[in-house]
């Protein structure tokens, strides 16, 4: 009796066994094969580009905002700044050598100015990289929202509005559920979004929802994701193209987290959550693609860690800013 209680056990483990080591063989060619199709590039490095100063001073000539900078490393980015200024085969070896590029808010002119000219090359070396499948992303905040909208039409449609220091909630269209931008989101916070004032908008000029409805040129290329209204004027504050990986916001994401100079300024949780949730996306798309630099040394030298924030809280609209 013992000895075939023994072999009874012994059959029992031994099919278990078997049963285990099938299940383990199952699943092995799906985790290999998840493994094997994941292509991300975990080192994003991200250029910002800089704008000219109102009243330069020496080694003060352009600058960029630090909350930019922030916005980007909270999401597992590194930053290059892009100078104004440079010569067209300076900016194609550093559109080369970044994932992505953000245009950022300010005060410069969009049809004449360092700005407009970097932001003119970067826009076309996107197009062509990605028309071939090199898969470059573009951002513009605010002044860089204006900017994209001339580029891509090449006219001048803005309308002046009364949103300069105000937070709104978005409006949000039809599109917004399904697009690349905010499909991702949490649904709490998209509805926070759409009923709160978590969006600082800092801008007189707009592109008025009548006048992206009557342009060819800007109904082809994208997709509006979000309007506001100033009262009078409704505008197009958040899109994202239909065939490209090029977004905008009218409005500042990144201030939510890293400003705090002006009292209409959000910084509830909502609000901290939109500047992180924006920065993931777009670091997101920047992981996509897989530019580097020709060395090692190239890339240290190139990154914004080479130059010093100012704090200017106390007379600005920026806690920081770099001075080129």
């Amino acid at each position: 009796m013992a000895t075939l209680r023994r072999a009874r056990l012994w059959f029992t483990y031994r099919n278990m066994l078997l049963l285990l080591l099938c299940i383990s063989l199952s699943c092995l060619p799906f985790y290999t094969s998840a493994k094997r199709d994941v292509k991300r590039n975990d080192r994003p490095i991200i250029g910002v580009l800089a704008q000219e100063v109102y009243t330069p001073k020496p080694n003060q000539t352009a600058y960029i905002a630090a909350s930019y900078v922030k916005f980007l490393e909270s999401a597992g980015a590194r930053v290059v700044p892009v100078m104004i200024n440079r010569t067209e085969e300076e900016y194609k070896a550093l559109f080369n050598s970044i994932n992505g590029i953000l245009y950022p808010g300010g005060g410069v002119s969009i049809v004449s100015s360092g700005y407009e000219r970097a932001a003119k090359i970067f826009y076309e070396l996107a197009i062509e990289a990605n028309k071939r499948g090199d898969y470059f992303p573009v951002w513009g905040t605010c002044l860089g929202f204006e900017q994209l909208a001339y580029l891509t039409s090449g006219k001048s449609l803005l309308t002046h509005t009364n949103t300069s220091g105000v937070a709104l909630p978005l409006n949000f269209t039809s599109e917004a559920k399904n697009s690349r931008m905010f499909k991702g989101f949490p649904p709490e916070l998209v509805k926070a979004l759409a009923s709160e004032p978590l969006t600082e908008n800092s801008h007189q000029w707009s592109l008025a929802t009548l006048t992206y409805n009557t342009n060819d040129d800007l109904r082809r290329f994208y997709k509006v994701l979000s309007t506001n209204t100033d009262g009078n004027t409704e505008f197009v504050s958040t899109i994202e193209a239909y065939d490209y990986p090029i977004y905008a916001t009218q409005w500042h994401p990144e201030k939510n987290a890293f400003e705090w100079t002006r009292p209409y300024i959000p910084h509830s949780p909502s609000a901290v959550k939109t500047t992180f949730y924006m920065a993931e996306f777009f670091v997101s798309e920047a992981r996509k693609n897989f530019h580097r630099f020709a060395s090692e040394e190239g890339e240290s030298d190139a990154l914004i860690y080479n130059h010093d924030a100012v704090y200017t809280g106390a007379k600005s609209a920026f806690e920081q800013i770099y001075f080129f």
